[in-house]
């Protein structure tokens, strides 16, 4: 019998191509990779030409079952777009509605949209962690582009029967992160002293492998149908724990100084840097209870292998 063939978008980025490997390896699915730029997995599986803004550039779906949609316009800080709503809009509405709708027309069954935690908001209450079916509060440009995204698609699932799967991640981390993350095992490896021992929030994140297995969970569990999941390790950790595992991860010792926050906020006043400051101090806290109940998934990597291997890839990199 031939295996369900599986398409997944964004296969040159830090999801895609963790998912593509993991796909390979399972040998339970024929895998395409769809990639915008230069990719690693150019003879170890079949490799489209991918851009969400050029219709003539999407790939081929025929036979195939399932497309896992990690391909976007990522967030990021201090953004230089003059409009960066419309430049968000162009790649995460609208190219993935035209994918979707091509997917639909193609006779895919099941579409899976890695969308944001930024749909639910950009800080949780104390106590009061998102849960995936909470009204959506998307706040910056990125979180309302992957929300309007998220409509589209539940109303192309109405209108065509291609089953919807939403899943909503934190803050992804494992062997290749960069960005924010990348920043901080860079602070953290070169003892930079950083003014955040005394962070006392509560932050939800997910290894890049916990995130891989749920959306492989979600590729042929029938309960997963038009559902919307969010995704953590189950560990919630203050910006101070968090570094502090960090640095245990990089054997290097941790050189927070305990500034009270309200002096951090003090600052990050005066100088217009609100929005980082409260990324290191708010709370964003994630219940992934709906997980196990609808499809007896929990995560299977604990946190500390995850920071170690994270940890380890960036200090190989580093000596090259």
């Amino acid at each position: 019998m031939t295996s369900p063939k599986v398409l997944v978008t964004g296969a040159s980025g830090l999801v895609g191509e963790a998912l593509v490997f993991r796909l390979l390896v399972d040998k339970m699915f024929t895998v395409v990779a769809a990639a915008r730029g230069a990719t690693r997995l150019h003879g170890l599986c079949a490799v489209e030409s991918f851009d969400l803004t050029q219709p003539l550039l999407l790939p081929s779906l025929s036979a195939t079952q399932v497309v896992i949609h990690a391909a976007a316009r990522v967030h990021v800080m201090n953004d230089g777009a003059v409009d960066p709503l419309i430049e968000f809009r162009k790649v995460n509405v609208e190219g993935t509605l035209r994918l979707a709708m091509h997917a639909a027309e193609s006779g895919v069954k099941r579409f899976i949209f890695i969308s944001s935690i930024k749909v639910n908001g950009e800080s949780s209450l104390p106590g009061k962690p998102f849960k995936a079916d909470d009204v959506p509060n998307p706040l910056d440009p990125y979180g309302v582009s992957k929300y309007e995204a998220e409509v589209a698609l539940k109303k192309l699932g109405v209108e065509t029967g291609m089953e919807i799967v939403i899943i909503r991640p934190p803050l992804v981390y494992g062997p290749g992160a960069k960005a924010n993350f990348l920043k901080m095992l860079s602070w953290l490896d070169r003892g930079i002293p950083m003014p955040l021992g005394a962070i006392h929030n509560q932050r939800s994140l997910v290894a890049i492998a916990n995130l891989v297995s749920l959306i492989v969970t979600c590729i042929d569990h029938p309960a997963a149908a038009n559902q919307i999941f969010l995704v953590s390790d189950g560990v919630d950790l203050s910006t101070t724990q968090l570094l502090r595992r960090l640095s245990k991860a990089l054997g290097k010792p941790a050189r927070l100084l305990p500034l009270p926050e309200w002096l951090l906020r003090l600052a990050a006043a005066m100088l217009g840097k609100q929005a980082i400051v409260e990324r290191l101090c708010g709370s964003l806290q994630v219940d992934i209870s709906k997980n196990r109940e609808v499809l007896g998934w929990t995560p299977p990597f604990d946190m500390d292998t995850a920071m170690l291997q994270t940890a380890g890839y960036y200090q190989e990199r580093q000596t090259k």
